[in-house]
């Protein structure tokens, strides 16, 4: 069975949580043949792989949007559309209804249709359409404006729309992105079972940001939110299966528009033997070490991190903190936190770069995660492994892996704050530090909650069936 995996943004290019999760999953099904669909933003990356694909990863289709720059602008072309097709857009740019990927299939995967995904900008059709959207609903606010927001919301759209999909008996996508368009379409022109694993909310995490960005300006916020909701929306309609990580993302996606009935939760599974040699929290002399695992970008709020710090400092001058992970992913932001650590004048801060985890576990007394975004944190999951107590912010299932799910009375593992409140961070951290029989046995009761449901031999089962599920159908 060949299994196509849709990515956006993550693997290979990428190390993160995601990204390990891709990689665990194709090791763990020798038997399969797996195939990448890469979609990525600036085609420099190509070819720069940060992980050594394993025997049954045989080919990848890599799919960069920056070169859309580099695509010819037709010339200017009359009525290119049929009526139904000029209702399919308009319905689009409206985003009043549901996104209908067949009639989207019809425009972009039709071979001699459209040669270019930027034919359609170029037609009477789509100036028509847009003109019609701005007057029935946009009509306050500028044209030009309005124009140009609609084409760049549209252009990545139509250039994952019109790239040729690779054959597959199985499509996998790791969100409701554009992979999850990918999906759709392949489920509507291939006639293959179209699966997603979920790990974050992906249109919610796209509408945090986009309401703290600056590109978008007013009203246009809404305009490109409500339009990831769509994207979301038509994912879970096309998909024979949602798969997430835990309950509340359960009930977010059944809130979003899907239907519960092909909601299925399996969690994340972390190799234990990797961190058997670590043994439970030792007393020993030194500072307090204090650690966070993450990659240096923003929705892991790093400056976060180094405030609470600051005050962590002032009750242990001697405390050290390493950040743990990559760096050169996004090289503004880890500029911003290297400032930030010299205007609050911070002492004993370490950025690592990639190193082996699990080499640099034993050295940390506590773990901090400080996202303003996650799903199942890895993270957290090979932290609790290591026999590691953390304070996490209150982001995706973190509450769950420090407190524990409905039923499990293991106890605390950790403690969750508020995305942002480095106060509450600190103080926490300070409360950890001074006490080490607490450390201790929240560490352990970490250790034995992913000893109980988060182990990779759990996820690899839980998969195989699901897998299986496909291969013993009549649809492949």
């Amino acid at each position: 069975m060949r299994i196509c995996l849709l990515v956006e943004g993550s693997y290979p290019y990428v190390v993160g949580g995601v990204s390990s999760w891709i990689q665990m999953l194709m090791e763990g099904f020798p038997e399969y043949e797996f195939f990448i669909y890469a979609l990525g933003a600036e085609a420099k990356d190509r070819g720069k792989y940060k992980y050594k694909f394993p025997a049954n990863m045989t080919g990848i289709q890599e799919v960069f949007l920056d070169e859309i720059l580099s695509c010819r602008y037709p010339s200017l072309q009359e009525n290119i559309l049929s009526e139904a097709e000029r209702r399919c857009i308009y319905e689009l740019v409206m985003g009043e209804k549901l996104i209908d990927i067949g009639a989207m299939a019809e425009i972009f995967q039709h071979k001699g249709k459209i040669r270019s995904p930027l034919a359609i900008f170029m037609s009477s059709d789509f100036f028509d359409i847009i003109s019609q959207v701005y007057r029935s609903r946009y009509s306050y606010l500028p044209f030009t404006d309005f124009f140009w927001t609609m084409r760049s919301m549209l252009l990545p759209l139509f250039y994952f729309l019109h790239q040729p999909l690779p054959e597959a008996d199985v499509y996998h996508s790791v969100a409701t992105g554009y992979c999850g368009i990918i999906g759709s379409l392949a489920a509507n022109v291939q006639k293959k079972p179209f699966l997603i694993t979920e790990h974050g909310i992906y249109s919610r995490e796209r509408e945090t940001e986009i309401v703290k960005c600056g590109w978008a300006k007013g009203d246009f916020k809404s305009v490109w939110i409500q339009y990831f909701y769509n994207i979301a929306k038509l994912a879970y309609r096309s998909a024979d299966m949602v798969v997430t990580l835990f309950e509340q993302n359960a009930v977010i996606e059944q809130e979003l528009g899907c239907d519960p009935a092909k909601i299925r939760i399996v969690p994340n599974g972390v190799r234990m033997e990797r961190f058997r040699h670590i043994g439970e929290l030792q007393r020993h002399e030194g500072p307090l070490v204090i650690g966070g695992v993450v990659r240096v970008v923003p929705i892991k709020d790093i400056i976060t991190m180094l405030r609470a710090f600051l005050l962590v400092q002032q009750a242990f001058p001697d405390a050290v903190l390493k950040v743990i992970g990559p760096y050169g992913e996004d090289k503004e932001y880890y500029e911003m936190c290297r400032q930030t650590v010299e205007t609050l004048q911070l002492r004993n801060v370490e950025f690592t770069g990639s190193v082996n985890v699990a080499e640099y576990l034993p050295k940390l007394d506590i773990m901090v995660l400080s996202s303003i975004s996650e799903g199942q944190p890895l993270a957290v999951l090979e932290g609790q492994a290591a026999r590691r107590p953390f304070v996490t912010t209150n982001v995706g299932c973190c509450r769950e892996l420090i407190y524990g799910a409905t039923g499990d009375e293991l106890g605390t593992a950790g403690a969750v704050v508020a995305p942002m409140d480095y106060r509450q961070m600190a103080k926490e951290i300070i409360r950890l530090g001074r006490d080490f029989e607490l450390r201790r046995r929240m560490g352990n009761i970490g250790y034995q909650r992913v000893e109980n449901g988060y182990t990779y031999e759990n996820f690899i089962s839980s998969y195989r069936e699901i897998y299986g599920k496909y291969e013993r159908s009549g649809d492949l």
